[in-house]
């Protein structure tokens, strides 16, 4: 058999699979269409509450980009690595993965949502989640 990669789109969700033929199609359009209300763009309201929270610990939104980022900074690349570690296995969880980088102590965090092309309450949950294993190294 082979991979075919293909994009499907729908009115509101973008889906990008890897798929072996034509029921993981079906499989892939089922999953976006019962995509949950994580992932729809923040309301004006709820964006303009939620942003002012994860600003007051430091995240910041993208210029240019509808994403909020983070640097955070930790004694070693052990504690840094053991951070990212935490939140990998909590994004696992979510299905929602953070686009980052390390330097030795240092960790660049960007969040955004692909699904809806922008921020989401997954984002947003899970900023929260970082902020938390961050304070508890």
């Amino acid at each position: 058999m082979f991979g075919l990669i293909f994009a499907l789109k729908t009115s509101s969700y973008r889906c990008c699979c890897r798929s072996v033929g034509v029921n993981s199609w079906f499989t892939a359009r089922n999953k976006s269409a019962n995509m949950s209300s994580d992932s729809h763009w923040l309301s004006p309201a709820d964006r303009e509450q939620l942003l002012n929270e994860l600003r007051a610990t430091g995240w910041v939104e993208v210029e240019n980009r509808d994403a909020i980022y983070k640097e955070l900074h930790f004694k070693n690349f052990n504690q840094a690595f053991g951070f990212m570690s935490r939140v990998a296995l909590q994004a696992e969880k979510m299905n929602h993965h953070p686009q980052w980088f390390n330097v030795y102590n240092k960790v660049q965090i960007t969040l955004t949502t692909h699904d809806c092309g922008g921020l989401s309450k997954r984002d947003v949950k899970m900023a929260k989640f970082i902020d938390k294993i961050a304070l508890s190294l």
